[in-house]
């Protein structure tokens, strides 16, 4: 796997839920056929469109979970996961909004450029997100034990290789 292909595994591991959700319902919407996109890209533009915040939410959550057992987050690593927690919560209430204002505009009266200027924000979004998700995992993965580092390192680098089996 290539090292751009990991940091996009990585990073759909850790804010699935604020980059691909928000940004296929924005290809839904713009009824981009350009790329090939997930499964759920195809579905009805009622079915595609912005998630309800509390359905976004409970998909974050689901994940917070299942990343918590994965990870195998000790009682005295619960603080440094809180941070981690914390940031995967901040990021969906971001992509959220952004959601919800390109769904409150009319499709048929964006150009080309507000397109690529809405895309930009989601970009921003995710990136800014990125930085403060990497900086509170960073936290928690220094205070690992290294064997369960080496969990962790299990985990990030099989959901790099089950997401490109899924999508390849």
């Amino acid at each position: 796997m290539t090292s751009f292909s990991r940091a996009i595994a990585i990073s759909t591991l850790l804010g699935a839920a604020m980059f691909v959700g928000p940004l296929t319902a924005m290809a839904a919407d713009n009824g981009a056929q350009a790329s090939p996109q997930p499964a759920h890209a195809t579905m009805p533009p009622s079915q595609t469109a912005a998630p309800a915040p509390e359905a976004t939410r409970e998909t974050v959550e689901q994940r917070i979970t299942a990343l918590h057992a994965s990870l195998q987050i000790t009682p005295n690593e619960e603080t440094s996961w809180n941070g981690v927690s914390k940031a995967m919560r901040e990021n969906a209430v971001v992509m959220d909004r952004l959601v919800a204002e390109k769904s409150a505009r009319d499709p048929a009266s964006l150009t080309a450029l507000d397109d690529l200027k809405t895309y930009e924000k989601f970009a921003q979004a995710h990136v800014n997100g990125l930085k403060t998700l990497t900086s509170s995992f960073e936290t928690l993965y220094k205070a690992m034990p290294d064997a369960q580092r080496k969990v962790a390192d299990h985990v990030f680098s099989t959901f790099g290789h089950q997401s490109a089996a899924a999508h390849g």
